[in-house]
């Protein structure tokens, strides 16, 4: 606490994560401004609405992967995840014997059933993390690498390495493509922002959220204290799990079509986003209002590239130093601030 040296009262005092926060929606500005600055016609209103809206999918995958870095654990198996959950979905729900594509014949089940059957699967990678990691006690990157690549493996099994896009019923594209009415704002937008705030009151108002701060400051102490650590992984990796399933299935109904190539590289853009927005990767810090921060930041960096015409190449590189000199800036505020 700090006090008044006037009137003898304390005051309160900014936590570093919230510190952390603002200063990153000063760094988003400054980055917005300068886009406005080279890029003709970025301050438009329907540019600042994509800025916020394209990016809907990695945002999902960043809540569970936030979550999962606080604790001190990596989760690089949701870009496999979101592939296989939408290429079971466009599976199971393909006609069965309608051709002699084999690539056109599914199992035929109803929709809804497909899209459950497909979100059990994912959850169940997530399940097969959790043993290993919670269980297990084997380092959280090496297993979650191996996952991510049996889950696109399989999917690359069903789909003979091509894709499959035929013989679906015409409620299959529905819920991805359908818009809020009177908008050109997806309903995929909307599952993101009620995810974003119902993990925002996870994180500050419930017990559970607050452990997980808990389990990444010091895991042993926090077992010593009662706190079911493996328990708490384990619905972490489920989450996050069902969260990029829930991504996969979005994404399929968009494009009717399961691709077992689709999401690659979104486990990087998914830490990227956390790690920008203050997420400590050593864990026990950060939050998911910052993740989204973070997340609009690399949508303001990579819609600025897009528009100054730069080969994808360029985009890459921007991101990248964009996200070091981000992150170092991050690190000399809080050094300051001490």
């Amino acid at each position: 606490m700090r006090t008044n040296q006037a009137s003898g009262a304390a005051l309160p005092q900014m936590s570093n994560e919230s510190f952390l926060t603002l200063f990153m929606v000063g760094v988003l500005a400054v980055i917005f401004a300068i886009a406005c600055l080279v890029v003709p016609n970025f301050f438009q209103a329907r540019n600042v609405l994509n800025i916020v809206t394209n990016n809907w999918f990695i945002i999902i995958l960043g809540i569970g992967v936030t979550f999962l870095l606080i604790t001190g654990n990596f989760d690089m198996s949701v870009g496999g995840v979101i592939a296989l959950t939408g290429v079971l979905s466009v599976w199971f729900c393909q006609g069965a014997n309608v051709s002699q594509n084999v690539l056109a014949n599914g199992l035929g089940l109803p929709y809804i059933l497909a899209v459950g059957l497909a979100l059990l699967c994912a959850v169940g990678i997530g399940a097969i993390n959790a043993f290993f990691i919670a269980r297990l006690k084997v380092p959280s990157i090496i297993i979650t690498l191996g996952t991510m690549m049996l889950a696109r493996g399989i999917a690359q099994i069903i789909t003979h390495g091509a894709q499959r896009n035929t013989s679906l019923p015409d409620e299959f594209g529905l819920v991805g493509t359908a818009a809020l009415p009177g908008t050109n704002i997806k309903i995929s937008v909307l599952v993101m922002v009620v995810l974003v705030l119902l993990a925002f009151v996870f994180e500050k108002m419930t017990v559970s959220g607050r452990r997980i701060y808990l389990i990444g400051a010091n895991s042993e102490a926090s077992r010593l204290s009662g706190v079911k650590v493996g328990r708490h992984l384990a619905s972490l990796y489920m989450l996050s799990a069902l969260l990029a399933g829930i991504t996969g299935i979005l994404l399929a109904s968009e494009y009717k079509a399961g691709v077992s190539n689709r999401a690659t590289g979104y486990e990087f853009d998914a830490l990227v986003i956390a790690l920008l927005g203050g997420v400590s990767i050593a864990g026990g810090f950060g939050s998911v209002l910052g993740m989204f921060v973070g997340a609009i930041i690399l949508s303001v960096v990579t819609s600025a590239a897009t528009g100054l015409l730069l080969s994808p190449d360029w985009q890459f590189t921007i991101k990248g130093v964009v996200t070091f000199l981000a992150i170092l800036a991050q690190r000399f505020a809080l050094d300051r601030r001490k």
